[in-house]
C-alpha cells in the first residue's frame, strides 16, 4: 500500500517539473486563473490543477507582407517592411491578446498601409526615416496594452509601376543632360572671359601676338605632316621683331 503512494506521489512530483528557458518567461494558470510567473530554471506545478504556458521574451523578427498603396498623388505602389519587437509583459501577453504575433501582424500591415498613404511619392522616396518612426510609433501605441514594445521598423522595398520607373529615368537623364550643358556653357564662359583677357594683352603687346603666330606653326610642325600656311602679317612678324631688338640693344 505504502509502495503505491509513494509512486503515485513520485509520478506527481515528476509531472509537475517544467523546465524554463533563460529567453522564457513561464505565466502560470491555477484553475484557469492567472497566480504569476515562474522564471527560467527547473520550476514545479501542481498537475492538474496548474497550466504553464512559456512566453518567449526574445527580439522577434516579423517581415510585414507586400501592401498595395496609393499614394497622396495617386500612384500604385508596393511596400514591403520588416518589424522588430520584443515581448515585455508575459502575463498580458497571453491574457490580453490571443495570438500575440498574429494581432501585431495584423496591424503593421494596417498601419504601413495608412501612413504610407498619407505621403506623395517623392516624400516616400526621400522622407523614409520619418515615414518609419511614425510607423513604429503607431503600432507601438497599439501594441503597448499587450505588453509588447516594438523597437523598430523598416521600409525594406518599394515598388514602382514599370510607367513611373520610366519615367522617372527619363526624368533623371534630363537632370543629367541639363547639368551637363549648364556645366559646359560654365566652361565656355570661362574661356571666352581668358580670352578677352588675353586679347587684351596682346593688344598692348603687337609682338606677343607675332610670337603666339610663331609658336603655334612651331606646334604644327612637329607632325611633320601637314601643310603650314604662312598668314600674311607673318612677312611683317620678322621686320617687327627686328626692331624689338634694335630697341632692346640701343637701351
Amino acid at each position: 500500500m505504502y509502495e503505491i503512494i509513494i509512486a503515485i506521489i513520485v509520478l506527481l512530483l515528476i509531472a509537475g517539473l517544467r523546465v524554463v528557458k533563460q529567453y522564457e518567461r513561464g505565466v502560470i494558470f491555477r484553475l484557469g486563473k492567472f497566480v504569476g510567473e515562474k522564471q527560467p530554471g527547473l520550476r514545479y506545478v501542481w498537475p492538474i490543477f496548474d497550466t504553464l504556458r512559456t512566453v518567449d521574451m526574445r527580439v522577434i523578427t516579423m517581415p510585414i507582407q507586400p501592401q498595395k498603396i496609393i499614394t497622396r498623388d495617386n500612384v500604385s505602389i508596393d511596400v514591403s517592411a520588416v518589424a522588430y519587437y520584443q515581448v515585455v509583459d508575459s502575463a498580458r501577453s497571453v491574457i490580453v491578446v490571443e495570438n500575440v504575433m498574429s494581432a501585431i501582424n495584423q496591424i503593421s500591415q494596417t498601419t504601413v498601409r495608412n501612413i504610407v498613404g498619407k505621403f506623395a511619392l517623392d516624400e516616400v522616396l526621400s522622407e523614409v526615416q520619418q515615414i518609419n518612426e511614425e510607423i513604429r510609433g503607431m503600432i507601438d501605441v497599439h501594441t503597448a496594452p499587450w505588453g509588447v514594445k516594438v523597437s523598430t521598423v523598416e521600409i525594406k522595398d518599394i515598388q514602382l509601376p514599370d510607367s513611373m520607373q520610366r519615367a522617372m529615368a527619363k526624368q533623371a537623364e534630363a537632370e543629367r543632360e541639363k547639368r551637363a550643358k549648364i556645366i559646359a556653357a560654365e566652361g565656355e564662359a570661362l574661356a571666352a572671359q581668358k580670352l578677352a583677357e588675353t586679347a587684351d594683352i596682346m593688344m598692348a603687346h603687337p609682338i606677343a601676338l607675332q610670337l603666339r603666330n610663331l609658336q603655334t606653326l612651331a606646334e604644327i610642325s612637329v607632325e611633320k605632316n601637314s601643310t603650314i600656311i604662312f598668314p600674311s602679317q607673318f612677312m611683317g612678324t620678322i621686320q617687327d621683331i627686328k626692331n624689338f631688338m634694335s630697341q632692346e640693344y640701343s637701351k
